[in-house]
């Protein structure tokens, strides 16, 4: 899975993302739903997909609907997991405002090492589970401008 994600433009990991989502919701993903979704082209998203099927990480047949494969969606859920990390610790430690976290851990989670995510994610567990003066203290930080 890390061999294959490592292998994925930053833009065939943000279709993996929009497709994940997508099928989470509809079951099912078309072109229209993705092209919507990224802000892009049809003929864009053509490209992608055939892309992503020769890899073997989406189901794809022209006019017909998009799933991610077994390997895919294994691929998709760490994109997914990457940014979800990253904005919750912009959110719920640093106090970023969600707007603003969302649009970073956008850029970011391409860039990122598996190295300082885990250490981010483990941070942020660690965090929760922090006595109540700790938590008081780190409210103190999020409240700054």
């Amino acid at each position: 899975m890390a061999g294959t994600s490592a292998q994925l433009s930053d833009s065939l990991e943000d279709y993996m993302e929009a497709i994940f989502h997508i099928e989470m919701k509809k079951h099912a993903a078309r072109a229209k739903d993705i092209a919507e979704r990224l802000q892009v082209s049809n003929s864009s998203v053509t490209g992608a997909l055939r892309l992503l099927s020769e890899k073997g990480l989406v189901n794809y047949a022209p006019y017909d609907i998009i799933t991610l494969t077994v390997k895919g969606k294994k691929v998709a859920q760490r994109v997914v997991w990457k940014h979800q990390t990253l904005r919750n610790f912009f959110v719920d430690v640093l106090g970023v405002d969600p707007e603003q976290a969302e649009e970073t851990a956008c850029k970011m989670e391409h860039g990122v090492s598996k190295l300082v995510l885990e250490r981010i994610h483990d941070f942020s567990k660690f965090l929760e589970q922090a006595p109540p003066e700790y938590r008081a203290w780190l409210d103190s930080f999020k409240g700054k401008e």
